[in-house]
């Protein structure tokens, strides 16, 4: 499990890049991107495709964002996640939130030996604060059940 720690000082990154943000504005990825934003993170959307993101420009790699991003999102399929991983490190970044699904235990362990910090199987959108109505329900009850991050 994720500890509290790692949450909190992933969120109180003021830059975050995101992958898996679509173009047509549909993915979660999007309502993960407006929400971050809405909370007042810089949000630096990347995507090989789209020169746009829900009107913010997109970075093509990961290669190419600036050094002042302090985390990266991703909401992306297991296989992406693995490849992205190496693409941060490469970049100096040194958190990375794996959104549910996202996560493969290869991942995991790449970012265990190469010193980065890899919070997964948690919804992002549960811990930035202020939380939804729908998440703060689900944190209620995750802390009622004994399963949140200590």
């Amino acid at each position: 499990m994720t500890s509290r720690a790692a949450i909190d000082e992933f969120l109180a990154q003021e830059t975050l890049a995101l992958v898996g943000a679509s173009r047509g504005g549909k993915a979660f990825g999007n309502a993960v991107l407006k929400a971050l934003r809405k909370r007042g993170r810089e949000v630096l959307p990347v995507h090989q495709e789209a020169r746009m993101v829900n009107e913010l420009p997109c970075f093509r790699v990961v290669a190419d964002l600036p050094p002042r991003v302090g985390g990266l999102v991703l909401v992306v399929p297991p296989e992406q996640t693995e490849k992205l991983v190496v693409e941060a490190a490469a970049a100096g970044i040194r958190r990375v939130w794996m959104q549910r699904g996202a996560e493969s235990p290869a991942a995991l362990a790449f970012c265990a030996e190469h010193g980065m910090t890899a919070i997964h199987g948690e919804c992002i959108l549960m811990f930035a604060e202020p939380a939804g109505r729908i998440h703060l329900l689900h944190r209620g009850l995750r802390k009622l059940l004994g399963r949140m991050p200590e």
